[in-house]
């Protein structure tokens, strides 16, 4: 932990003073990451289906499809830098001004995209272009999750920071939902399957892709209105009164909170794995062709059995968050991580294709199951990541050093997990790709195993209220 803890504080957990109500901070922290996700989402979505055949050019339709996901994970070596970037004045300024500056950020950049021309116009500046706008939405994203965590957390009432951490966690699956649902209906209005990915004249490949960037910029405005109507957290409040701020918050928190930063670091690693496996690579490889080794699924079809495991998503966020405040944060997720790697080693059970079968044949039954079992486990473990990572910092450099570590651990388990995935299924067979996945989680967990239970930790001094209820190492 930080070094400069304040010994003896009895100051309130949260705030009984809030003159918000705190309906209005679940909505906010709520709606804030439900657009921020969203945005994020229908790039991930459109990287898979219309940006390789727009932005690169004519060839190898995998290569196409490896350069679409290079940008896509660009954004995540974005991130970090965002982190850093709100980060600081989340720590300097407050929480309110830097979430209402990423969700615009995140916003106008999605916008844009929108309204880029294609490769068959303008050449290699609409890859270029495609690029920097991307790197603007990690920037965005970099900064929003721990300010909206930090809003929900430093608010919350004593032995329910879970629980209450767990609503902005909702806007994740909510924002998917948003997002691969408007991509579905666009389909099935303009019908289009998939199979006239090759035909560039298709009114959605021309134009209807297009639709979900430019209405992102209605609900952003609508999420603005929710977080300009805010007040400051109560925590930051009582920092700033006692004169805890620092001139630059990333250089304090390498100085005094490096440990913390390593642990959540790899603590949200198989977060981070599980989930881009199961969103980004798992549907190149279930509508890729039969021919290229891939499932060869309807990519309607497969996009509908995808919505319908997002849903026990969200259902398990609550119960996590439930789970952390009753049982720890750390008890919790070893037990979720265990769960993760034993999932990761039955890859090949479910997604191989003697298993699973290919194109009409596929067994869509297998595959709704390997959604929902992974889904579900992902629900789990996300849920307690916006309670615990902040936990671990101190009030003067929580923002930065919880989005920082939450960032950072995206490059690793977020960026690259598309791209290796993609490359172990074509070269060893997909239970490679679940070997994948249980590394990153034996990571998480030896992570978990070093860092302490922070459930009873006051927000305000980093001490243990309750040193009866804390588990030992």
């Amino acid at each position: 932990m930080s070094s400069s803890k304040a010994a003896g504080s009895t100051a309130p957990e949260t705030g009984d003073e809030l003159n918000v109500p705190r309906g209005r901070i679940v909505i906010a922290s709520l709606v804030g990451t439900t657009i921020e996700f969203y945005d994020f989402y229908i790039y991930a979505t459109a990287a898979i289906s219309v940006f390789p055949l727009l932005f690169f050019p004519a060839g190898d339709s995998g290569a196409a499809l490896l350069s679409s996901l290079a940008t896509f994970g660009l954004a995540f070596v974005a991130r970090p830098i965002g982190s850093i970037v709100f980060g600081h004045f989340g720590d300097r300024i407050g929480r309110k001004a830097t979430l209402v500056g990423s969700l615009l950020t995140m916003g106008i950049a999605t916008f844009l995209i929108g309204l880029l021309p294609t490769y068959a116009q303008i050449g290699l500046f609409a890859p270029a272009m495609l690029a920097i706008l991307r790197f603007c939405q990690g920037l965005g994203l970099g900064g929003e999750w721990s300010g909206a965590a930090l809003l929900a957390t430093e608010t919350a009432k004593k032995g329910k920071r879970a629980w209450a951490a767990m609503w902005p966690q909702l806007g994740a699956p909510f924002g998917f939902i948003l997002a691969n649902g408007f991509f579905l209906l666009m389909t099935l209005w303009m019908g289009y399957t998939g199979s006239a990915a090759n035909d560039l004249g298709h009114p959605f490949v021309v134009w209807g892709w297009r639709i979900p960037f430019l209405v992102s910029a209605i609900i952003v405005l609508i999420g603005l209105y929710v977080r300009l109507k805010l007040e400051e957290t109560p925590v930051f409040a009582r920092a700033v009164a006692q004169g805890k701020k620092v001139k630059t918050p990333i250089v304090e928190v390498f100085r005094t909170a490096w440990k913390p930063l390593l642990l959540g670091t790899f603590i949200m690693l198989a977060t981070y794995s599980l989930f881009y496996l199961m969103t980004t690579w798992i549907l190149s490889y279930a509508i890729g062709s039969v021919e290229n080794g891939f499932l060869g699924i309807a990519y309607q079809d497969f996009l509908v059995v995808q919505l319908i495991s997002i849903l026990f998503f969200a259902a398990f966020i609550p119960v996590a968050g439930w789970l952390a405040d009753k049982y720890g944060r750390r008890r919790t997720l070893m037990v979720v991580t265990v769960g993760i790697i034993i999932f990761g080693l039955c890859f090949n059970l479910f997604l191989a294709p003697g298993n699973m079968g290919v194109g009409d044949d596929a067994n869509m039954g297998l595959m709704v199951a390997f959604l929902i079992i992974g889904m579900a486990l992902m629900g789990l473990t996300f849920g307690p990541m916006s309670a615990i990572l902040p936990e671990l910092f101190e009030t003067n450099v929580r923002y930065t050093g919880s989005a920082f570590a939450y960032n950072i651990s995206s490059i690793f388990g977020a960026a690259l997990a598309p791209f290796i995935a993609a490359w172990l299924a074509k070269d060893f067979g997909v239970g490679w790709v679940g070997v994948y996945l249980a590394a990153m989680a034996v990571l998480t967990l030896v992570s978990l195993y070093l860092s302490k239970e922070t459930k009873n930790m006051s927000m305000d001094t980093l001490q243990d209220e309750a040193h009866e209820d804390t588990p030992a190492r």
